[in-house]
């Protein structure tokens, strides 16, 4: 990295990615600044947070939530704003070099777009952006001359080996999954699951959403399609193995046969700081790999029967249009009637695709016209709850 300092704006700071960036920016011996955080409701972490880092601005997103907080111990010089709105303008401020999106879900998509639309790169952590909206966020970086650097880190992994070769010499990309924690459930098994069986991921630390989706693999369906814009590739040269040991983070496999991937702890600070390092390599604060140990790489197929959100990211990434932005939105708030209890576990992924099935298909939707379709998903989803 030069020695120019890179201000980074955190947009969902009190997230698990959000605390890791923070980490990540302290230990950069002052060539990262965190210029600026955003939260939703957890606004007391948000003071503190401020306080540690001593940031230009904050952004409170929930209004309610900004009300209720003292704001007094706010850290001199640090301006508070408030409200949806003020974390767009943020995000597009002249003061900012990169945006770090690491706000879960559609809530992500405006700020996100606003920092595109502003020309800034964007390390893209929210990946509901692109499988909401690929095709219209894509061209808009192109236009507006902004980069979108992969966080997640399979797509981080699969950003890394694409350098080995030209895009044109790429077979095949191939996306790992732990399994979540039903990898050896039978389909009778998950009928029974409850929240807290669901939320016991075995080698991530993440949020219950996130969580929750790794374990329907609904997370992995949503990584198909952001991959499909992400990396302009047909989806049919997308595959999916399950690697229990979270090591190896992604492939690519090369028309000669050479097989590129990227390997280290799981930890998510090491594609954070590549993201924010790009396109250089620093010393950084995450996990090695222990080659004096004995240990054993496992890969296996998955179950296509008992994870079928699997074959409904496929259909989502081949069929495009609005059907990303619904599979989406029905996920999240299915995913959110189950952890409050309103929706059996087995019922998330028939819900998502009884709704998308449902749609009213759009091949090709403004902005504007997929946020619609976005709502419309939720409220077919509390239907389906409440029935």
């Amino acid at each position: 990295m030069s020695e120019t300092v890179k201000n980074v704006a955190v947009l969902g700071s009190t997230g698990s990615i959000g605390q890791s960036t923070l980490a990540v920016i302290g230990a950069a011996g002052g060539q990262l600044r965190a210029v600026g955080l955003s939260a939703h409701a957890r606004t007391e972490m948000l003071v503190e947070q401020a306080n540690d880092v001593r940031p230009a601005w904050i952004v409170a997103t929930d209004p309610q939530a900004a009300r209720r907080q003292d704001w007094s111990r706010l850290p001199a010089g640090t301006e508070l704003l408030a409200g949806p709105s003020a974390l767009e303008s943020a995000a597009a401020r002249d003061d900012v070099d990169v945006v770090l999106a690491a706000i879960v879900g559609s809530a992500g998509l405006r700020s996100t777009w606003a920092a595109l639309e502003a020309g800034k790169t964007v390390a893209l952590a929210n990946k509901e952006t692109l499988v909401m909206a690929g095709p219209l966020v894509m061209e808009l970086a192109a236009r507006r001359g902004a980069k979108i650097l992969p966080v997640d880190s399979e797509h981080s992994a699969v950003f890394q080996a694409l350098q080995a070769g030209h895009a044109h010499e790429v077979r095949r990309i191939v996306l790992t999954a732990s399994g979540g924690p039903f990898r050896k459930y039978t389909r009778e098994q998950m009928a029974h699951v409850t929240v807290d069986d669901a939320l016991a991921h075995p080698t991530w630390n993440m949020g219950p959403k996130i969580t929750v989706d790794s374990a329907t693999m609904m997370n992995k369906a949503l990584e198909i399609i952001e991959a499909r814009w992400l990396f302009d590739i047909d989806v049919d040269r997308i595959d999916v193995v399950i690697h229990p040991q979270s090591i190896v983070h992604s492939f690519v496999e090369y028309v000669d046969g050479s097989v590129m991937a990227q390997l280290s702890p799981p930890d998510m600070k090491l594609p954070i700081q590549y993201a924010l390092s790009y396109p250089g390599r620093t010393v950084g604060i995450s996990p090695r790999i222990n080659w004096t140990e004995c240990w054993a790489l496992h890969f296996e197929p998955p179950d296509l029967e008992r994870f079928p959100a699997l074959e409904l990211g496929r259909e989502a990434a081949r069929t495009g249009g609005t059907t990303g932005a619904v599979l989406n939105a029905a996920n999240e708030a299915a995913v959110g009637g189950f952890l409050r209890g309103e929706l059996p576990f087995a019922e998330i992924v028939p819900a998502c695709r009884g709704v998308l099935q449902n749609h009213n298909f759009d091949p090709h939707p403004t902005l504007d016209e997929l946020i619609r379709a976005d709502c419309w998903a939720r409220e077919e989803i509390a239907r389906w709850v409440c029935t």
